[in-house]
């Protein structure tokens, strides 16, 4: 199998029940913003912290499925998409984290060692890719959970940046007014 086609180079792809749509379409700038988020969050891994990587891992195969999810316009039953069970593992880990860290206080600054300022980063993606999954589903059908997982995920980069910090021994900035 050849990774080249030719079928997208007069800017149309195909979704996952094969019609075809406009490279610009709201679904593809969805899920083509989580594979971005996706191939960050594979930038940050290792980060030290094999608990981190081990859950890290996870998020990458659950953003496959987010992907999955949105590229299928008219899902059946048995095709991929995420469920409560992949927010509720992603609130655990977050509950874990903060139970190791201070309380937090205040905004924090976007920052820290090579891992954390890399994981603030992947959130920032995340953002993105569920603002445009947002728009994605004012104008068309999706798992609502998908887009629910994207906002908790976004919560996990943050707390999971703060770990990574407060394990590296690097203090956390907050912003002056």
């Amino acid at each position: 199998m050849t990774v080249y086609t030719g079928r997208g180079d007069e800017g149309m792809t195909d979704l996952r029940d094969m019609s075809r749509v406009s490279k610009t379409s709201s679904r593809i700038e969805a899920y083509g913003t989580v594979d971005e988020a996706n191939a960050l969050i594979g930038t940050i891994r290792p980060s030290g912290y094999d608990d981190v990587d081990d859950r890290l891992e996870r998020i990458q195969n659950h953003l496959h499925i987010v992907q999955a999810d949105f590229a299928n316009p008219d899902p059946d039953d048995d095709d991929p998409a995420v469920d409560e069970a992949h927010v509720e593992e992603l609130e655990a880990w977050i509950d874990e984290a903060e139970a190791e860290l201070d309380p937090l206080q205040s905004f924090v600054l976007p920052g820290g060692s090579e891992a954390g300022a890399a994981l603030h980063h992947a959130r920032t993606v995340v953002r993105r890719a569920e603002r445009r999954a947002v728009d994605l589903a004012d104008a068309d059908p999706v798992n609502p959970v998908a887009v629910a997982y994207l906002n908790r995920l976004s919560d996990a980069l943050f707390t999971f940046g703060r770990l990574v910090n407060a394990r590296d021994g690097v203090r956390e900035d907050r912003p002056t007014y």
